[in-house]
Order: C-alpha cells, then structure tokens, then sequence
C-alpha cells in the first residue's frame, strides 16, 4: 500500500474536559498518513485517481474546528471517519497533538495516534 502524509495541520479547536478549553479553545496539530494504491493515479497522471490532499486538509481542518468533544480520542476518530469516506482511501493513521494540553509539569506535547483501515 502507497501513504500520502500530511504534517503538521493546525485548526483551533473547544475540545476538553475542563470549561477553559471549552470556552477558549486551543490549537491542535493533525498528521496524517492515508494508504491508498497510488497507481492508478501515477500511469494516467490524473488526480481523479488518487486522493486529492487538499481537500482532505480542508475537512480534517472543519473537524477540529467543529462540534467540540471531550477526548482527543474522540477527535481522531472523527478524523480517521472522514479520511475514510474518500472512496480510494483504505487506511488511516491519524495524529492528534495537543500541544497547550492543562498539564501542570513541563511538558512538550501530547498525542493520541490511532490507525483505522476499511477492513
């Protein structure tokens, strides 16, 4: 299986447990890696044949932006759910950094990285 990945999106987001997030919000981070057979795509050199990156950008940036969750668990599902509903899309790993995370010792990130597949 081929991958195209996407690093380092970033959308403001209410997702959280505590009002603070909810209320302020913060940004988050999505990577992704999107298996697919990018073949087809590559012999006719047409984009109707492979997944068009920028629009799956475009809808992981409207989830994170979207109906606020309490777990960035849930917010990668969502993710993986929309990566696949792209018709050439088999798998999905999906990346979750919460960088401004409420956490009161120093601390550079945290992430939930989940892998979903059609399958």
């Amino acid at each position: 299986m081929d991958r195209v990945a996407l690093r380092g999106l970033k959308a403001r987001g209410h997702h959280g447990v505590f009002p603070k997030e909810r209320e302020e919000g913060q940004t988050f981070i999505v990577d992704l890696v999107l298996g697919l057979d990018t073949r087809p795509a590559a012999a006719d050199d047409d984009l109707t044949k492979t997944v068009h990156y920028g629009i799956v950008a475009e809808e992981v940036v409207a989830v994170v932006e979207g109906d606020p969750v309490d777990l960035i668990e849930t917010l990668a599902e969502r993710i993986a759910r929309t990566c696949l509903e792209h018709e050439g899309v088999q798998e999905v790993e999906v990346c979750v950094h919460k960088p401004d995370a409420p956490i009161t010792v120093p601390f550079d990130d945290v992430t939930v990285t989940i892998t979903r597949s059609r399958v």
